[in-house]
């Protein structure tokens, strides 16, 4: 599906939310930010996400994240939906603004539009998207999940580590990584390099080809 995806530049749109008017460059300013849409209020699937990004909101917090969610309704509607958030969230608030997008403009300029699933009215509904963006307003990392899918936020949260990770270490993250685990050099750092880079070593997997590429180190 053509639109916005990883490396692109996150558009400037001015959106109307549960806590006032923003633009979107002004809203990610010099942090990270999630940017997540739902189908529609009043849904069960995005009422259970909902819940649980309140929930994990002070993780992304502590980690200097923000939070942005978007629904197909309008304000009035969303903050009805969120005493029903809250109701069935264990005791926490969302404390994060959720962006109107009534008329599905928003969606469709941040490519977060389902092109299978469609409302009553025969109009596309938006896509459980997930859009990641760095301090430079570039998209760094998209989920795409159907309508009949949900997120999982243990997974977002893992993500956002190696990103955070990744911004600040010429590093990548290997298959199943979580914090604390070794994290893999990049392969644009030379050994040279990663000697004053990594002070406190590395190791080098032997495989076959003889080739030095899987150099593992330590950074928490």
């Amino acid at each position: 599906m053509p639109g916005l995806t990883i490396g692109d530049a996150l558009p400037d749109l001015q959106v109307e939310t549960t806590q006032g008017k923003m633009k979107l460059h002004d809203f990610v300013g010099d942090s990270f930010a999630i940017i997540f849409s739902h189908p529609g209020d009043f849904t069960p699937v995005c009422t259970t996400e909902l819940g649980m990004m309140a929930a994990y909101s002070d993780q992304f917090a502590a980690r200097g994240v923000k939070l942005l969610g978007i629904s197909a309704d309008d304000i009035s509607s969303h903050r009805e939906w969120i005493k029903d958030v809250e109701a069935c969230s264990n005791g926490h608030k969302v404390t994060y603004a959720i962006a109107a997008d009534p008329e599905r403009r928003i969606i469709k300029q941040l490519n977060m539009v389902d092109p299978d699933e469609k409302d009553s009215a025969g109009n596309n509904v938006p896509s459980r998207a997930l859009h990641i963006v760095g301090p430079d307003k570039r998209i760094k990392l998209s989920f795409l999940y159907p309508a009949s899918t949900g997120r999982n936020m243990d997974e977002v949260l893992r993500v956002v580590d190696s990103l955070l990770r990744a911004s600040k270490y010429r590093i990548a993250t290997p298959v199943n990584w979580k914090p604390g685990d070794s994290v893999l050099i990049a392969p644009s750092v030379s050994n040279e390099e990663a000697k004053k880079l990594f002070p406190q070593g590395y190791t080098v997997t032997n495989v076959p080809s003889g080739k030095d590429y899987l150099r593992f180190t330590n950074i928490d």
